[in-house]
């Protein structure tokens, strides 16, 4: 099937699923909605189409630097498998290099391509951690993940405030003096 059958594919279901909920998928404001809609789910789960190891690997580099390299605040948009709805927030991910480091922009390409598949932040937070570990294999990792849920926020117990915080780590983080070096990195504003 070719992507454009695909999305018409993909379109005409959610021209059906307007009709399921009492709208008129005719009238004039929702005529491109079906696909609108196909477009966005596509690109939104563009991550299965594509290879976090591999995008790490593709700048890998041999360096003799054995401290903490973090990357904070990593904007993350990603969909609830449960509801289907968006869940967005911040990725702070460290490792600590054993012989290899890697191009600093993709880790933010890692944790990218996780998002845009269906997720859980549990889950989503674990790929990164594995995905960084077993490709560079450094001294450890860390990732936290905080976001908000849509899926919580507009339906449900409806609590707009609500956020979830996420963490995983291997190796050296499991040290509790490395992985309070990290947070507090992470939680001091830039200056």
């Amino acid at each position: 099937m070719t992507n454009e059958e695909l999305l018409a594919e993909m379109a005409s279901h959610v021209k059906a699923n307007l009709g399921y909920i009492g709208e008129d998928p005719e009238r004039e404001g929702l005529l491109k909605t079906p696909m609108r809609v196909a477009k966005a789910l596509q690109f939104l789960t563009q991550g299965y189409d594509q290879d976090p190891a591999e995008v790490l690997k593709s700048a890998m580099f041999r360096e003799d630097y054995r401290q903490m390299v973090i990357v904070r605040d990593i904007d993350l948009y990603s969909l609830c498998e449960h509801h289907l709805l968006p869940f967005f927030g911040k990725a702070h991910v460290a490792y600590i290099p054993n012989k290899y480091i890697v191009g600093i922009s993709k880790i933010p390409r890692v944790v990218e391509i996780f998002a845009r598949r269906l997720q859980v932040q549990e889950r989503l937070t674990t790929q990164i951690k594995d995905c960084i570990q077993n490709t560079l294999n450094p001294l450890g990792v860390m990732v936290v993940i905080e976001a908000s849920h849509l899926c919580m926020q507009m339906r449900g117990v409806q609590k707009i405030n609500a956020t979830t915080t996420t963490s995983d780590f291997t190796g050296a983080f499991t040290e509790i003096k490395t992985r309070q070096e990290f947070l507090k990195l992470i939680s001091k504003p830039l200056e």
